[in-house]
């Protein structure tokens, strides 16, 4: 057994553990990176990075059935080697994770250890293989795994989660998706348009995260047209020969295949968090402050999806900057985190921004819509279902959120972000150029429909211009 001396551990080696090397390094101090489980991130093995190429795959392929209306001829006769397809995807993940590890870990030497750990003591961890760490700061960064209820893990692999979703070399002829939040969407609608013959499942009442309800009630209506969805009701599993049933409400469907994607839960077991010396809350996670990461008034920092706040790369890439730089300084400093972003990839795109609409003061916030039924590049794309919803101050007119199902959704949520950040009101955003014809006309009149409701003008005569 050995015994080492840092000045800061840092355990997971995902994207906040990463990015807390990024400033412990530099800070001079000594630094272990201890991670148990594979190496390389979540987005790069199994989330955000595989599930795009797949989408990427179905997309290109779902689009020949437009083919026809352009007068395309021999589309109907397009088909695809799913094996071959899922070859392609599993090539691009394991591309991505070896530029993670190429440009991290792999040059670590012996500051990087493959081991997990719990906490003896407020300041001391020991290790799987034996070794003891003492360290006088450290950062707790272990990432979190796919939930499956218990009792349905004695279905063993016909229950799917991405953790093994992305391993399949082939696909089942028939999935039922149970969860319908981001990956439950984007994956059900890609098996669909691969031929998998797919049923949506959620207890919830919505789907994609959307809390406006017009919004919500869109992408249930466009989701639908790639699988059925039902909602509303608990889901239960039972055998069916070599198949499972699954059943909701009065609804039931016998599948080959399960795919669980009902969130993710904290991996805090194991780390033995009873003996470092800092208060939990009801689920056993660190109470800690957002802005610094620190966990009380402790030496210990919390970072990235073990904290079940905003489990999204760019969010868990802040956190870990942040609590690997407090856990180096000789001081705590709050960091301004950015304004939220979420996007679902589904086809259209389901984008929150900022504000939510369930968060929204109903005297005070004026909102403004658009349906893309009439936009005309939207049109021309063949991809006219959809609606911006955008949110703004109703008295000064500064911008608060937004809500939308719409093709190039993720581009439009990029400008409304920053547009947030920046503090900029509707007219602000009006005073912009929207060239013609684009997607963001669309954004555009939800704007101008926004702008009647506010207070606050813009002085001068034309607000779209301002005078010399």
């Amino acid at each position: 057994m050995a015994e080492k001396k840092v000045d800061v551990a840092i355990l997971g080696s995902g994207t906040a553990g990463l990015n807390a090397t990024s400033k412990v390094g530099p800070a001079g101090k000594s630094f272990l990176l201890i991670n148990g489980g594979e190496p390389g991130t979540t987005c790069a093995r199994v989330g955000c990075m595989p599930s795009k190429a797949l989408i990427q795959v179905a997309e290109d392929y779902h689009r020949r059935t437009h083919l026809g209306r352009y007068g395309v001829d021999g589309h109907t006769e397009l088909s695809i080697d799913i094996p071959e397809a899922m070859e392609h995807v599993q090539d691009l993940r394991d591309n991505f994770v070896d530029r993670v590890l190429t440009n991290s870990t792999d040059n670590m030497g012996d500051r990087f250890v493959e081991s997990y750990a719990r906490f003896i003591d407020p300041h001391t961890l020991v290790l799987d293989n034996g070794d003891k760490v003492t360290a006088d700061r450290i950062v707790i960064a272990t990432g979190s795994r796919p939930l499956v209820p218990e009792a349905w893990k004695a279905f063993g692999d016909k229950v799917l989660t991405t953790d093994t979703f992305f391993e399949l070399e082939d696909l089942p002829q028939s999935v039922a998706v149970i969860g319908l939040g981001v990956i439950g969407l984007e994956l059900g609608q890609s098996l669909s348009r691969l031929d998998v013959e797919v049923t949506g499942f959620d207890m919830a009442d919505r789907i994609g995260g959307a809390t406006d309800p017009e919004v919500s009630r869109m992408a249930l209506e466009i989701m639908q047209r790639s699988f059925p969805i039902h909602l509303g009701h608990p889901v239960e599993i039972t055998e069916a020969g070599e198949q499972l049933r699954v059943t909701a409400g009065d609804q039931s469907v016998v599948v080959d295949k399960v795919l669980a994607s009902l969130g993710r839960v904290p991996n805090v077991e194991g780390l033995s968090l009873e003996n470092a010396g800092i208060e939990l809350d009801e689920r056993g996670i660190p109470l800690h402050n957002t802005n610094t990461m620190q966990c009380g008034e402790s030496h210990i920092f919390i970072a990235g999806d073990v904290n079940g706040q905003r489990p999204i790369l760019h969010e868990a890439g802040d956190e870990g900057k942040i609590a690997g730089h407090n856990a180096a300084a000789e001081t705590v400093t709050a960091f301004r985190r950015k304004v939220p972003l979420a996007i679902n990839f589904c086809d259209p795109n389901i984008c929150l921004v900022g504000a939510s609409h369930d968060t929204l003061d109903p005297e005070t916030t004026a909102i403004g819509e658009v349906k893309l039924a009439p936009v005309g590049r939207a049109m021309i794309m063949g991809q006219n279902r959809g609606i911006i919803r955008v949110y703004a101050e109703k008295q000064s007119g500064r911008m608060l959120g937004a809500e939308m199902i719409t093709t190039r959704g993720e581009n439009l949520a990029h400008l409304l972000n920053w547009a947030i950040t920046q503090k900029m009101t509707v007219g602000d955003l009006l005073q912009m150029p929207f060239y013609h014809p684009v997607i963001e006309e669309a954004l555009q009149a939800a704007l101008n429909n926004l702008y009647a409701q506010v207070e606050k003008k813009n002085d001068g005569p034309i607000k779209e211009l301002q005078p010399l």
